[in-house]
């Protein structure tokens, strides 16, 4: 029985053994990198870090695109804001011009009202 149990245990290490060499011998992927298939590697590997840095410059571009027309957006706003700004201390300006216009021809209708007031006299 024991020699039994011993033949059995081997013929299963050395079938174990057997299988472990074979799958050795087909999963290694060095002995099959010929230099072309290197080349091919590097080649693609180049064609992937171009392809990469061609759309994050894209997408640099594009940011910089919306910053610049932000910041003309951002520019017409204040002129437009400065030109409002203008307009309104223009018209105050006039105003006041007015205002002191025609309190000089008030003070001046006075003035001559009074001298004629007082040349009757």
């Amino acid at each position: 029985m024991k020699k039994q149990i011993l033949s059995l245990a081997l013929i299963a290490l050395l079938g174990f053994t057997a299988q472990s060499c074979d799958n050795k011998k087909e999963t290694k992927p060095e002995e099959e990198l010929t230099l072309g298939n290197k080349v091919d590697t590097l080649t693609s590997d180049i064609e992937e870090v171009k392809d990469s840095a061609v759309v994050k410059a894209e997408n640099a571009a594009a940011k910089a695109k919306e910053a610049s027309e932000n910041a003309v957006q951002d520019a017409k706003d204040a002129t437009k804001k400065a030109a409002e700004d203008v307009k309104d201390a223009t018209k105050k300006g006039a105003d006041k011009v007015e205002a002191a216009a025609k309190a000089a021809k008030d003070g001046t209708v006075k003035t001559a009202k009074d001298v004629n007031e007082a040349l009757k006299k």
